[in-house]
C-alpha cells in the first residue's frame, strides 16, 4: 500500500541531488565574473559538487544501515542547508568553494537513504516500482533545475539560487522530521556494524560488483554522449547553446519514459532480464550512432536521438539493477545503495573526464568512448545474469 505523504517526502530527498548540483549550472558564468575566476576555477566550483556528492553517499550508506535512515537523514539535510547558507553568503571564491562542498556532501543523503527508506517501507515486491518512481523525480529535476537555476539568476542574481536551495532544504528537513519513521539499523548485521565491514561484505558478493558496474557504465555512457554533444554542436556544427538545450531535453526524456515502463513491469519481469534488456538497447544505440558518425553524418538528431535511446535502456534497467543489489544483503540494503550512487557518480564523471582528455574536435572520442561503456554495460549485465540466484 502507498504512502502518499512518503512517497512524496522521498520525491522531495531525491531532488536534493539536482538542486545541489543542477541549480548551480546557470550560475557559474556570473560567479566567473563576480570572483575574476578563471575557466578551471569556475569549472571548479562545479566539480567539487560532483566529487563531494559521490564519496558522501558511500558513507550515508553504510551509516544508514549502522545507525538508522531518520538520524543520518537528518543531519544530512541540515548539512545541505548550511551549506547552500555559506554558499549564498560567501565573499570569496574559498567560501564559495566550502558553501558548494558542504551542500553537495549534505545532498549525497536524499538519493541513497530514500531508496533505501523505500526498501524498508514497501519491501522486496514494491522496491523495484518505488525506485523507478524515484529515477523518475531524479530526472525530472535534472531537467528543470538548469532553467529554474537561470530564472532565479536572471531576475535576482546568482545568490538566490542558495536562497532558494536553502528554502527548500528546510521544507524537506520538517517533512523528514514529521514523516520518516526510523528504519533500518536495527539487526545485528546493521545497527553498530562497522562501516566498512558492510561495504567490504558486499563486495564480495561479485553480483552486486556487476550490477553496480552495469549502472556505473551506462551513466558513464550517457555522461560521454552529453558531454560531446555540447561539445559538438558548438565548436563543429556552430549552433548556438539554446538550440542545444532544447535537443539535450530527448535525453532526460528518454529515461523518463523508460523509468515509468520499469515501474509498470515492477515484479512482473526479472531483475537480470531487465537489466540485460536495457544494455542492450543502449549498445544497439550507439553502435548505430558510431556507423552514422563514421560515416560523416554529422547533425544534432545523430547526437541526440540514440542518445534518446540510450537513457530509455537506463530507465528500464537501473531500477531493476539498484534493487537487485539492494536485495542481496538485506540489512545492508543502505550500504548497497549508496555503492551503487558512488560507483555511477564516479564512473560517470570520470570517463566524461576521460572523454575531454581524449576529445580532438571530431567524434572518434565520442565513438570510442560510448562503444566500450556500452559494451561493458552489457558484460556487466550477462554476468549478473549469469551470477542469479533463484530466490533473487
Amino acid at each position: 500500500m502507498l504512502n502518499r505523504p512518503l512517497d512524496l517526502l522521498l520525491g522531495g530527498l531525491t531532488l536534493l541531488t539536482p538542486a545541489a548540483l543542477h541549480l548551480f549550472l546557470a550560475a557559474i558564468p556570473a560567479v566567473k565574473a563576480e570572483f575574476e575566476l578563471s575557466d578551471a576555477l569556475a569549472q571548479l566550483t562545479f566539480s567539487v559538487g560532483v566529487f563531494g556528492l559521490a564519496f558522501s553517499t558511500l558513507a550515508y550508506g553504510a551509516l544508514g544501515d549502522r545507525l538508522g535512515r531518520r538520524p543520518v537523514l537528518l543531519a544530512g539535510i541540515t548539512l545541505f542547508v548550511l551549506g547552500s547558507v555559506v554558499s549564498g553568503l560567501a565573499t570569496s571564491f574559498a567560501g564559495l568553494l566550502a558553501g558548494r562542498l558542504i551542500q553537495a556532501v549534505g545532498a549525497g543523503c536524499g538519493v541513497t537513504l530514500a531508496r533505501a527508506i523505500a526498501g524498508d517501507v514497501y519491501g522486496a515486491e514494491g522496491m523495484v516500482k518505488s525506485i523507478a518512481y524515484l529515477s523518475l523525480a531524479f530526472a525530472l529535476g535534472g531537467l528543470a533545475a538548469p532553467g529554474v537555476g537561470g530564472l532565479l539568476v536572471d531576475r535576482a542574481g546568482w545568490r538566490a539560487i542558495f536562497a532558494f536551495a536553502s528554502i527548500a532544504g528546510l521544507a524537506v528537513l520538517i517533512g523528514t522530521y514529521l514523516l520518516v519513521p526510523d528504519t533500518g539499523g536495527h539487526t545485528p548485521a546493521g545497527r553498530g556494524a562497522p562501516m566498512a565491514g558492510g561495504i567490504l561484505k558486499l563486495l564480495r558478493h561479485t553480483r552486486v560488483c556487476a550490477l553496480v558496474v552495469h549502472t556505473g557504465s551506462t551513466t558513464g555512457t550517457f555522461m560521454t554522449l552529453a558531454t560531446a554533444s555540447s561539445v559538438l554542436m558548438k565548436e563543429v556544427l556552430d549552433r548556438p547553446a539554446a538550440e542545444f538545450g532544447l535537443y539535450f531535453a530527448m535525453m532526460p526524456l528518454g529515461f523518463i519514459s523508460g523509468s515509468l515502463i520499469s515501474s509498470r513491469l515492477a515484479n512482473r519481469a526479472p531483475v537480470e532480464r531487465m537489466v540485460l534488456i536495457g544494455a542492450g538497447i543502449g549498445l544497439a544505440a550507439v553502435l548505430v550512432q558510431a556507423s552514422l558518425l563514421l560515416s560523416g553524418r554529422l547533425t544534432p538528431l545523430v547526437l541526440v536521438v540514440p542518445g534518446a535511446f540510450v537513457t530509455f535502456g537506463q530507465g528500464l534497467s537501473l531500477p531493476f539493477a539498484q534493487a537487485g543489489a539492494m536485495a542481496t544483503v538485506p540489512t545492508l540494503a543502505a550500504t548497497a545503495a549508496g555503492i551503487g550512487v558512488f560507483v555511477q557518480n564516479l564512473m560517470g564523471a570520470g570517463v566524461a573526464q576521460l572523454y575531454g582528455l581524449m576529445a580532438d574536435g571530431t567524434a572518434i572520442p565520442l565513438v570510442k568512448t560510448t562503444v566500450a561503456m556500452s559494451a561493458l554495460s552489457l558484460a556487466s549485465a550477462l554476468a549478473a545474469s549469469l551470477l542469479a540466484r533463484p530466490k533473487a
